[in-house]
């Protein structure tokens, strides 16, 4: 049977959330347009504080992340009290809307989109696992704002060195990320 002109295309504008299962995830963020409503140093430190701290009152345990100008992507363990990742759109939602509404309020736009949408993927291999570690610790570097993902202050990388075994870092930075498939081609902007 044809279907209908009047209805709507059977695709979804919005990537489907697939969160029934506990574990490690891997996600990315962005925002609307790509806009860099997070380009200078005051505006990514409450990013970033923002990030560390909605995830900690969710229970989501972090063990990379990076944020920048126009996205951000981190890798956390869901809650150890639940048997799935239910909880990750309440954390986005608690996260990106207070954002939106000071950063805003910064520019004078009070009913301006700030946020697009986000991805997640649920890391079920130890490769693809310590392969997103790696990428997520390195990303600034992949996006040109830094020679050394340590010199980044808005990501794990320089936490990550700190307090991990030296030759657990030197076994996750082995790990490529050439073949990884996902989105990022935001081109990040740092106004030092």
């Amino acid at each position: 049977m044809p279907r209908r002109t009047d209805q709507p295309p059977p695709w979804p504008h919005a990537p489907t959330h697939l969160l029934d299962a506990p574990g490690i995830y891997f996600v990315t963020a962005a925002t609307y347009q790509k806009e860099h409503h997070f380009r200078d140093p005051a505006r990514l430190e409450v990013l970033h504080r923002g990030l560390l701290t909605v995830t900690q009152q969710f229970g989501w345990r972090l063990e990379a992340w990076a944020v920048f100008s126009n996205h951000y992507h981190f890798v956390a363990k869901s809650p150890s009290n639940t048997s799935d990742a239910e909880s990750l759109p309440s954390l986005i939602r608690a996260l990106h809307g207070p954002l939106s509404r000071w950063v805003n309020k910064l520019d004078h736009t009070p009913d301006r989109q700030v946020w697009h949408n986000y991805w997640e993927t649920l890391l079920t291999h130890r490769t693809s696992y310590l392969a997103r570690l790696n990428y997520t610790h390195n990303n600034p570097v992949k996006h040109g704002l830094v020679t050394h993902a340590k010199d980044y202050p808005w990501c794990s990388a320089g936490w990550f060195e700190r307090e991990t075994a030296p030759a657990m870092v030197k076994a996750i930075l082995r790990f490529k990320t050439d073949r990884l498939h996902m989105e990022d081609a935001f081109e990040p902007v740092w106004i030092k």
